[in-house]
């Protein structure tokens, strides 16, 4: 098995569609127990597979079908796939800020989530210190200010605790081809605070974004009876990750062991070049989806008003 993490950079704002909507508002997808937004797995895999089948190519799309399992069909059954996907969630979420004009903040539930998927666990030292300050201080900086506002609530330098500068960098480690991709994600390295949970849940539900639209009527211009509606959105410039995988791809040639006897050395031939061709084809499938996952893509609802536009950085584990 081939594991992956692939960062996500919000581009624009992503809206997922939510599982109930409450009134006029079109929410977004939340999980049950803590209510962070999140991009459900399902979501993440359909727009993959679009992308990969997405081709001419009878062959490739055959093995996008190996790979991503095969669907019903003329009343055949399903199949299952070699790939997996799990839930993007969030990392690193921004908000406004009157002191600092955007700051990104982060919880330990978020760092620890991440930190199963990172190598040896190298933050774990790093949440647990945070753990303990937090149960003092309302926040920890990764910079040097007197104050910092977050949207409108002050917190003082008294209020602010510290991490040694070896400690972040452990983190910024991990995060240096995504960083790299982008001129304002640089700026996270200077405008990082890492809250309690329960802060940094407060604050990312005052930071979703939400829009309000109405449908005017034809004539007159004025609203619709019955079309006002407002729409729930992850705002551009959170980060969000995801971890995927892939099952060792077969190798070519025939099982000796389920091979029918009483095929010819002629039929015996021609399936195993057809094997080859079929492993040939599941191969560069295989590296296909590495590299959607390293370019730009789109996810979620809103497509045609452009939601859901991210930059994607994938590493092996």
């Amino acid at each position: 098995m081939d594991n992956y993490l692939t960062y996500l950079y919000l581009l624009t704002p992503l809206h997922t569609g939510g599982s109930a909507n409450e009134g006029n508002l079109m929410g977004i997808a939340r999980e049950v127990h803590t209510e962070f937004p999140y991009l459900p797995a399902s979501s993440l895999r359909g727009k993959i597979r679009s992308e990969i089948e997405n081709t001419e190519n009878e062959v490739e799309k055959k093995a996008a079908g190996r790979l991503f399992g095969e669907k019903i069909l003329n009343g055949s059954q399903p199949t299952e796939g070699a790939i997996w996907f799990a839930d993007a969630t969030l990392l690193f979420f921004p908000i406004a800020s009157l002191s600092h004009h955007l700051i990104w903040i982060t919880c330990p539930m978020w760092l620890e989530r991440w930190n199963r998927w990172l190598p040896k666990q190298e933050i774990s030292g790093l949440i647990k210190k945070s753990r303990k300050i937090l149960k003092e201080k309302s926040a920890i900086a990764s910079f040097e200010t007197d104050k910092v506002y977050l949207q409108t609530a002050l917190l003082k330098k008294s209020s602010l605790g510290k991490m040694q500068a070896d400690e972040w960098s452990i983190v910024f480690k991990y995060l240096e081809n995504l960083v790299e991709g982008s001129t304002l994600l640089t700026l996270l390295r200077n405008k990082l605070l890492i809250l309690t949970d329960e802060d940094c849940a407060a604050l990312v539900e005052l930071g979703l974004q939400r829009e309000v639209r109405v449908t005017l009527e034809e004539d007159s211009k004025t609203v619709k009876g019955g079309s006002f509606r407002s729409q729930e959105a992850i705002p551009p410039e959170a980060v969000l990750f995801f971890s995927w995988g892939m099952k060792t791809s077969k190798n070519a040639g025939i099982d000796s062991q389920k091979t029918d006897l009483k095929l010819t050395p002629e039929q015996i031939e021609a399936e195993a070049q057809k094997r080859s061709q079929e492993v040939n084809a599941d191969n560069e499938i295989r590296k296909i989806t590495r590299e959607k996952l390293n370019k730009r893509l789109q996810f979620g609802g809103l497509e045609g008003l452009g939601r859901g536009i991210s930059e994607l950085r994938t590493i092996k584990l």
